[in-house]
Order: C-alpha cells, then sequence, then structure tokens
C-alpha cells in the first residue's frame, strides 16, 4: 500500500477556496486510534466555519476538515480492542476527514447499520445526535407540542424534523423556497412556510393556534433572532444550535422575562464529552433507525477534488439534506 495519501489540506483560514488538494503521508494510527479508508464525508456548516475561522474553537493550522466520516477499519494502533479489521463504521473525528484515509479515536466509533450506505453513515452522527438533543435533552419536546424548524431542507433541518414527528411532535418548517419546503413536506412537516415571508412571523403564531410555538430550533441567529422570541409561546423554549447568518443576535433579558422564556445553547462536541448524554442520545435514536422511521437524507455529493465546490455550494445556500465528499471517487 502506498505511504502517500490524496488529502485536503487548508494553511490559510478564509473562503473555500483557500482548500489545496494535495499528496501527504498516510496517517498511521496512534495508541488508542484507528486507521480509516475513508468512503464518505459529511459536509457540515460547521466545517465551513472552521475553514474560514469563525467556529466556535480556533482552527490551528495547517489542517484537513472534515469532522463526520464513515468507511471501514484499516489498522489498529495499540491497546484497541472490540474493533474488527474491515468493520463498517462512522465517526466523529473533530477533523481530518478530507482524506482518503484518516485516523480517528477508537473511542469515538459509530456502529452502522447494515441497512446504511457510506453515505447515509457519514451523514447520520452530527445532524440526528443534535437534532435528538435539541428536541429532547435540552429541547425538553413532548408529543403533541409544536416545534418550529428553521432551514427545513438543510442536513440538520431534515433530520429535526423527521424525528419530531418520529416522537410524535407537529412541525411548522421553515425553508427558503418551495421546492424545499416540498421536502420538508415529504418528511411530514405539518405546517411549510417561506422563511423570508413578509407575514412569516404572524403565520408561524397563527399555525400553533395564535398562542406561539413552545419549542423553536434556531439555526439563523442575527436580525432574525428577535422574530424567533416573537414566534414563541409563554413559557417557550429556544435552542440556538446555530447562527446560519454569521451576525451577532441582540438579546435583552427583558425580552424572556416578560414572557418566561428559555434559551439553551447547544454545541454537539461539549455535550458528548459526558458518557451519560451520548448514550442517551444514542439509546433514543436506536429504535428509531432500526424501524426506518429515520433515514438520514443525502443530498449532492462530490469527489474530494470539488471540496471547496461543495463547502461554497453551502454557502451559497444552493444544497438540501447532508453535503457529501466521496474520497475514493475520481
Amino acid at each position: 500500500m502506498s505511504e502517500q495519501m490524496k488529502a485536503i489540506v487548508v494553511e490559510r483560514l478564509g473562503p473555500p477556496d483557500v482548500m489545496e488538494l494535495r499528496e501527504v503521508p498516510r496517517p498511521e494510527p496512534k495508541a488508542g486510534e484507528v486507521r480509516l479508508k475513508v468512503e464518505a464525508v459529511g459536509v457540515n456548516f460547521a466545517d465551513v466555519l472552521a475553514v474560514a475561522g469563525e467556529y466556535l474553537t480556533r482552527t490551528r493550522v495547517p489542517y484537513t476538515p472534515g469532522m463526520e466520516l464513515a468507511g471501514t477499519v484499516e489498522a489498529l494502533g495499540e491497546g484497541v480492542s472490540g474493533v474488527q479489521l474491515g468493520q463498517r463504521v462512522a465517526a466523529l473525528g473533530g477533523s481530518g476527514g478530507l482524506a482518503e484515509y484518516a485516523t480517528v479515536p477508537a473511542a469515538g466509533l459509530i456502529p452502522v447499520p447494515e441497512s446504511f450506505s457510506a453515505a447515509q453513515a457519514a451523514a447520520f452522527p452530527v445532524s440526528y445526535m443534535t437534532a435528538y438533543l435539541a428536541l429532547k435533552t435540552l429541547g425538553r419536546g413532548q408529543e403533541g407540542e409544536w416545534v418550529l424548524v428553521q432551514a427545513a431542507a438543510g442536513a440538520l433541518g431534515t433530520a429535526s424534523t423527521q424525528l419530531a414527528k418520529a416522537l410524535g411532535m407537529r412541525v411548522i418548517a421553515l425553508a427558503s423556497t418551495e421546492e424545499k419546503l416540498d421536502i420538508a413536506r415529504s418528511l411530514g412537516a405539518d405546517v411549510t412556510i417561506l422563511q423570508d415571508d413578509p407575514e412569516r412571523v404572524k403565520k408561524v403564531r397563527a399555525a400553533a393556534g395564535g398562542q406561539g410555538v413552545p419549542l423553536i430550533l434556531e439555526v439563523v441567529g442575527g436580525s432574525r433572532f428577535p422574530e424567533s422570541l416573537e414566534m414563541a409561546a409563554n413559557r417557550g423554549r429556544i435552542v440556538f444550535i446555530g447562527n446560519a447568518s454569521r451576525e451577532d443576535a441582540q438579546l435583552h433579558p427583558a425580552a424572556l422575562m416578560k414572557r418566561n422564556l428559555t434559551v439553551t445553547g447547544l454545541w454537539l462536541t461539549s455535550l458528548l464529552t459526558d458518557p451519560a448524554t451520548a448514550q442517551e442520545a444514542a439509546a433514543g435514536l436506536a429504535p428509531l433507525i432500526a424501524s426506518g422511521r429515520v433515514t438520514p437524507q443525502v443530498g449532492p455529493t462530490y469527489p474530494l477534488s470539488r471540496s471547496a465546490q461543495a463547502f461554497q455550494d453551502i454557502l451559497d445556500r444552493k444544497t438540501t439534506g447532508k453535503v457529501i465528499v466521496e474520497p475514493q471517487r475520481s
């Protein structure tokens, strides 16, 4: 086997065109790690922000992006047990996924259902674990409650819509085009509204019986955040998962106090450092996956050489579902 491989390398932070395809040494697994032959990488908006230097943690360069990947176990590091060579797995690696091979901690491996393709496996961990924790653990969603899902045709939006319906909730979906709303409807959304509809706040409140929405999954932020406060029901919960606007959001405590609102932030990386939380999400998702009620929605797929285009298309809101890069594809 060649000791070289192809990988995306970022040496300076900025727009997606700073990403370069290079020949680099194939990594060797350290103690407690495995090396994967990478078959698919799920691209998240967080990856785009990391390349731009705008993520929640500092991006240290040079590095290879790609926090979410799937593939087959190709080599074991010292001390690794309970993992088989050739086993199909998904992983949350933090970075390093956009390459033909990647090393990841064995403790972070996620078994892949036999029914999942590599692309579906790579589309699953970040979006579906985030959605579950937002809806149940932090959002405390209840059967029969209304939940507002923003950017409903994106990777997190499609996961949130599917999960909310599987958990017995009623979904109001916002998206930027009618085509994207069609996707939300196909996944079970009860009410769909264009996110730029001038009457969107009024329509959302009316759809939820005129009282506002008990649970809102906030991914836009910025100047749109005050609208979420308006759309929330008294004693409503807003779970802040993302800030796609890349703008600062203004939050005045009085706006929360007047209607007893709760705003909670969610960052999957820090939540999963608690084993009990990770186990809760895995246990909650397992029966939904097994029953087929939840299926990862794979969006457009790109070869490794077009990774920068994949990132740019996400920025330009041209994609639906989870964007996938396939490093072994020419």
